[in-house]
């Protein structure tokens, strides 16, 4: 019979999220020899994956790599494999592929009628034209294409090959904060839906409609799981090789500002005053175009025997440059598909020495090596338009300096300080997230040590209290059974919220079936810890749930969800208390539709109440037949004391036993009993709550429902008698156990993460509390 040790030994390994490996294993002596060290590594990597993604920056052989694992899965299942590619990018691969002797045939279809047995390579756009139950494996060149969340292409895509056994997506590195791209790639290759990602690992972007961001805290486990399905690099030393031979050629940036006629007046404008939004950009550009395109000829015209690559955004751009530049061959949107081609092709063959196009058509997947002048006859806000555009012929393999001109009206120089901006958050970002990777990639790679899992454990104690850092579940089977007399605590809400990106952090869970696990482990280990007949108070609330991620708005009985969870485990369900809640300030907080007073114009069923939080309030059966406590919480005196604060409504159905400093013997005792019995507490000061602000630490995400000392004081107050022992398992920065100690009791606290147990040790050391000893075996003298 399993321990339940060892259970949960088995539910924490569980909850290092990695994607099953579901391929086969290959030598990489038996690869091309032609490919690098490090590409050979990658290359076996992903055959034994099965399903992967490769996300390596531009020029580092991605397509060496992507044909020699396209090959290796012809070999071992003796089927085929589509390649799907971008317009021209076909060719290009087929000629790759003969350049680095690949051992299977590469053949470009329009078709399936033209699929030979082999490596079949085609466009995107003839996605329809395949019977795609064909191939053993598959092949997403520029994957990027992937990035739209509900796009047509992206779930055409995913439902194509939905039981194709091997898959690869390789693109360049993606930008960082684009997560639905990694998501959307996580769910082509079967790893996880981007529905589930959300719940694991993002919280709702209040601040950005219909948004998500990604939990603080989740940052090392989100990366950490990417990188158990995708590599991803910049150059070779990121993943422990040597990066002898990628280096990146000198690039140079030119700005030309080409002056305009600023009197020519805007709409409603007797001066030119222009509006640089996305809107007012294109409009002054339209004004601009002719003197942009007259500069852009000029500076060809200083290389006349050289190749030039012109980019463009706009189609009145596009008209302005043919004028000017002879010998121009552009490609638009309006071209039959054979013209794109052809003109993309010839321009990678030197056939074309000027070719212009619009970075959103030929800038993706296409290597312009053979060119090294770039020219943007103008720009707009997308820095990833912009960046792969120039990393069409600025990547490694490129062996002279690259120069890039950037065409500019004096009106319209404020667009070029954006991209620069957004260049360098790009790169940062970038770094940040290969180095978050770095670990995990490099131990999946067999490059690197493996990564530890342990956790720290520490004690301090004081004049009537005990704080100890570990984890809750393995520290609660240290203490001796029935030594509890209450336990008042606020656990993580599911996946709401995170404290650590520990694997033992319960707020650290893909689902509420996750998160019930291992919760049920503190709610069994408690229920043998307490006393007999005495309660656990929980402090929680309902917890939304969004369309994208969820399916619906709406909420989810966490309360409910906790008492069952509590029964099965032994308890009995002892009462609930609603805490009032002001629904004008969740409002203001959340922004949520649900609490706007204009949903009752648009639609009112969106309409609903603020969120109160409630206790859930469990009690262990007592034993024998009375029910009364092993330890009665016996007041011979009744109450004594109020804890609480006047009620916010100030009406005459509930008065306050706050109104007079004297109590007067039972008459108050029953006030208070009846403030305290009512099952809405309407009087808890709403911001008494221990200061978190040195709580904070960089990457953590605010709580936004701390227990007020309040509520812990009345639980306290109602619930236990002096002198005995209160206990927490998520002991957080101490509020509990300083609520304790404030109220005559001893403390007990178990708290993960090393700053919140620093912070309550500070907190709890300085409560003021009586002259006690802690005696954590219960011999109270």
């Amino acid at each position: 019979m399993q321990s339940v040790v060892d259970e949960y030994q088995e539910y924490l390994a569980g909850k290092l999220v990695s994607a099953p490996a579901s391929g086969f294993e290959v030598a990489e002596s038996e690869l091309n020899s032609r490919l690098m060290p490090w590409q050979r590594r990658i290359v076996a990597w992903a055959c034994k994956r099965g399903k992967a993604a490769l996300l390596p920056d531009t020029g580092t052989g991605k397509t060496f790599m992507q044909l020699e694992w396209a090959h290796r899965v012809c070999l071992f299942t003796g089927g085929d494999v589509l390649i799907l590619a971008p317009l021209a990018v076909a060719n290009q691969t087929a000629r790759e592929a003969a350049k680095f002797q690949i051992g299977t045939p590469v053949t470009v279809c329009r078709t399936m009628a033209d699929v030979r047995p082999g490596i079949n390579v085609t466009n995107y756009e003839m996605l329809e034209h395949f019977d795609t139950a064909h191939f053993a494996g598959v092949v997403l060149d520029e994957s990027s294409i992937l990035k739209s969340y509900s796009g047509t292409t992206k779930k055409a895509l995913v439902a194509a090959f939905a039981l194709t056994p091997y898959k690869l997506a390789c693109t360049a590195t993606p930008a960082p904060n684009d997560h639905m791209e990694i998501g959307n790639h996580a769910q082509f290759l079967d790893v996880m839906s981007s529905s589930e990602m959300l719940s694991r690992w993002f919280l709702n972007d209040t601040m950005k409609a219909g948004g998500y961001r990604l939990k603080a805290h989740a940052v090392k486990d989100f990366w950490r799981w990417v990188a158990t399905w995708a590599v991803t690099l910049s150059k070779p030393s990121d993943i422990g090789f040597s990066d002898e031979g990628y280096d990146l050629p000198p690039l140079e940036i030119l700005q030309h500002v080409v002056e305009v006629d600023q009197s020519i007046a805007t709409e409603g404008m007797l001066f030119r005053s222009p509006d640089l939004s996305a809107t007012g950009l294109h409009k002054e550009m339209r004004l601009t175009a002719p003197a942009r395109a007259a500069k852009v000829a000029e500076i060809i015209a200083l290389r006349p025997d050289e190749q030039w690559l012109v980019w463009c955004n706009t189609d009145y751009e596009a008209d302005e440059l043919a004028a000017r530049i002879d010998g121009l061959t552009e490609v638009r949107g309006s071209h039959s598909r054979a013209h794109k081609e052809a003109a993309m092709l010839g321009f990678s063959e030197g056939a074309v020495r000027v070719f212009s196009s619009k970075p959103v058509l030929c800038g993706f997947g296409m290597n312009w090596q053979n060119c090294r002048n770039v020219i943007f006859v103008g720009l707009s806000y997308s820095y990833e338009q912009f960046y792969q555009a120039l990393r069409r012929c600025w990547r490694y393999g490129q062996t002279r300096a690259v120069t890039a001109h950037v065409v500019c009206a004096e009106t319209e120089g404020p667009v070029l300080a954006t991209i620069e901006r957004k260049r360098k958050d790009h790169e940062n970002m970038k770094a940040e997230m290969i180095e978050a990777m770095r670990g995990q990639t490099m131990e999946q790679l067999g490059v690197g040590p493996k990564l530890k899992t342990d956790f720290e454990r520490d004690i301090r104690t004081g004049n009537g209290w005990e704080i100890r850092l570990g984890d809750s579940v393995e520290l609660l089977r240290e203490v001796p059974d029935g030594q509890i007399d209450l336990s008042v605590f606020s656990p993580p809400f599911a996946n709401l919220y995170i404290y650590s990106d520990s694997v033992r952090d319960m707020g650290n869970t893909a689902n509420d079936a996750e998160f019930f696990r291992a919760f049920g482990f503190i709610a069994k280990e408690l229920y043998r810890a307490t006393k007999s007949g005495r309660l656990a108070v929980i402090h929680c609330k309902d917890l939304p749930t969004y369309r994208g991620r969820d399916g619906a708005s709406g909420l989810k009985d966490f309360p409910g969800d906790i008492v069952r969870l509590f029964e099965a485990h032994g308890w009995d369900f002892h009462s609930r208390v609603t805490i009032w809640k002001c629904p004008v300030t969740e409002r203001e907080r959340t922004n949520n539709n649900g609490l706007l007073h204009k949903s009752v114009t648009r639609d009112s069923s969106q309409i609903r109440q603020g969120m109160a939080d409630y206790l859930i309030v469990m009690r262990k059966t007592p034993n024998g037949d009375s029910n009364l406590s092993e330890v009665p919480i016996a007041r011979p005196e009744g109450f004594t004391r109020y804890e609480g604060e006047s009620d916010p409504r100030k009406n005459s159905f509930h008065p306050s036993p706050f109104a007079r400093t004297e109590f007067d013997g039972k008459r108050d005792s029953i006030a208070i009993w009846r403030r305290y019995a009512e099952p809405v507490w309407w009087d808890i000061n709403q911001t008494d709550v221990l200061n978190v602000k040195t709580s904070r630490t960089e990457n953590e995400e605010r709580h936004i429902c701390p227990l007020q000392m309040g509520v812990i004081r009345r639980a306290i107050e109602l619930w236990s008698l002096p002198g005995e022992l209160v206990f927490s398992p998520f002991g957080g920065i101490g509020s509990e156990g300083v609520g304790a100690l404030e109220m005559g009791r001893k403390a007990l606290l178990f708290e993960l993460k090393r700053e919140y147990f620093q912070i309550a040790t500070r907190n709890l050391d300085a409560a003021e509390v009586q002259e006690t000893l802690f005696d954590f075996g219960g011999n109270d003298e």
